[in-house]
């Protein structure tokens, strides 16, 4: 039998809770997340089959602090894993848990929690789209002719589309956790 796998998969900033979904059937199907790397490759090691639940945080308040942040976690049962683009991931058995846990207790906490995606994540997009990305799709908009602006215009139109789906994804997550903390 393998005693490691790896897979692909993406997701967007909006959708850490479809990642830890896929992170616990994974563990259920007996895959315990292991390690992960850019751009999206899951490190899979072979374990017993057990329902375990998988939190993210967003944590980016350096290394100072980063042991605080984990034992107030580990007070709570959660077993820290790594960090990960400003990610936090934490597991737990989902057999010693009192109910439904989960590591933002209320709809405020979360929001909270996407607050700090947004400023951490989301404003260097942001910033990058407008100032990068804008500007360069109109250049290569107003110079068309050759092949090489062909291809930076496709690939820029390609870039405007991805960065519309991340923003639009955020916005509605971000509104649907907002409606529910009011």
């Amino acid at each position: 039998m393998k005693k490691q796998k790896r897979e692909f998969k993406i997701f967007t900033i909006a959708e850490y809770e479809q990642e830890q979904e896929y992170l616990r059937s994974q563990h259920q199907k007996g895959w315990k997340l292991v390690h992960l790397t850019f751009p999206g490759i899951y490190l899979f090691e072979a374990c017993e089959k057990e329902d375990v639940v998988y939190q993210l945080d967003y944590h980016q308040q350096g290394l100072g602090s980063q042991e605080t942040y984990v034992n107030m976690f580990k007070d709570c049962g959660w077993e820290y894993l790594f960090d990960f683009l400003g990610y936090s991931y934490f597991r737990k058995s989902a057999a010693s848990m009192q109910g439904k846990e989960e590591i933002f207790c209320d709809e405020a906490s979360r929001l909270a929690f996407i607050g700090r995606v947004f400023k951490g994540r989301m404003v260097p997009l942001l910033i990058l789209f407008f100032l990068v990305i804008i500007p360069q799709t109109i250049l290569q908009i107003s110079n068309p002719g050759s092949d090489p602006h062909r291809a930076l215009l496709y690939f820029y139109l390609i870039m405007v589309a991805f960065y519309a789906y991340v923003f639009i994804r955020f916005t509605l997550q971000y509104r649907t956790l907002r409606n529910r903390a009011d």
